[in-house]
């Protein structure tokens, strides 16, 4: 029998990964701290979480991203990766992060619906192209907006130009056999109608599923799943699996403007 709670174990393979939530939050703050343009806590909806910060470029927004954190739908929030907003900044575009209701308290889907009304939110503050991103979790319900059963309307829908799947878990059926599914919730039904990788695509819109080289072998995996699923639709997808990387790395070169990853993000590549 396959250990699905080691299968989904990222901080128990990473050393001094105890530490490094703390060193998120520590970072971010430093980060908020030196921004010149920063509107933070901006409301999406009427819940204690859902608020979202927006981090500006320099001069007139290119276009929006909007990053989704990751942390199982059950912790973290929008204040311990602000840092990462710094690539697509540099490059002019606009970065939104949201926070969301996290499990138990929210289900998956209802998650769902508050991205989708997070990204809406963010689409009317900032015009053009809209790119999302999202990592782990966040990984999943950014991809979950392409899908026909997408909660976006057809109005910020047409603007994405680009999805960002980072360390995304697209299959979510193998969570129902861990231990973190008594937080979770999760049943077979809402598990399999929330998996974009057995949904239908709404339409066309490209989408790239990034993965760490020395991540858990399941979230490689995922990622390919996504993109050969995807690939059979015709919908433009990309895998990229970079060396070199486990899970909590995979996302640090979204720091620079430079990098692979900010690069794809943004249209460079």
């Amino acid at each position: 029998m396959r250990d699905w709670d080691d299968a989904y174990a990222n901080s128990a393979h990473v050393p001094g990964a105890d530490k490094l939530p703390l060193l998120w939050a520590e970072r971010a703050a430093a980060y908020r701290a030196g921004l010149a343009a920063f509107r933070p806590d901006i409301a999406y909806g009427s819940a204690e979480r859902q608020r979202l910060d927006l981090v500006l470029p320099d001069g007139d927004p290119k276009g929006l991203v909007v990053f989704v954190h990751g942390g199982y739908w059950m912790r973290f929030d929008k204040a311990s990766w602000t840092d990462l907003a710094e690539g697509a900044r540099r490059l002019g575009c606009a970065v939104a992060l949201p926070s969301y209701t996290l499990t138990p308290a929210a289900r998956i889907s209802e998650i769902t619906a508050e991205i989708a009304a997070a990204i809406a939110a963010a689409a009317a503050l900032v015009a053009g192209p809209i790119r999302l991103a999202g990592h782990s979790a966040g990984g999943h319900l950014v991809t979950r907006m392409l899908c026909d059963a997408g909660r976006l309307e057809p109005a910020v829908y047409d603007r994405i130009v680009s999805t960002l799947s980072i360390s995304g878990l697209h299959d979510l059926r193998p969570i129902l056999k861990t231990k973190m599914n008594a937080t979770l919730g999760l049943t077979m039904e809402e598990a399999t109608a929330e998996s974009a990788a057995l949904c239908l695509p709404r339409g066309r819109s490209p989408l790239t599923a990034w993965v760490g080289g020395d991540e858990r072998p399941e979230f490689i995996r995922q990622a390919e799943l996504m993109a050969n699923v995807w690939t059979g639709f015709d919908v433009p997808t990309r895998l990229v699996v970079e060396p070199g990387h486990n899970h909590f790395t995979v996302v640090e070169g979204l720091k620079d403007p430079s990098s692979p990853i900010t690069r794809s993000l943004c249209g460079i590549d």
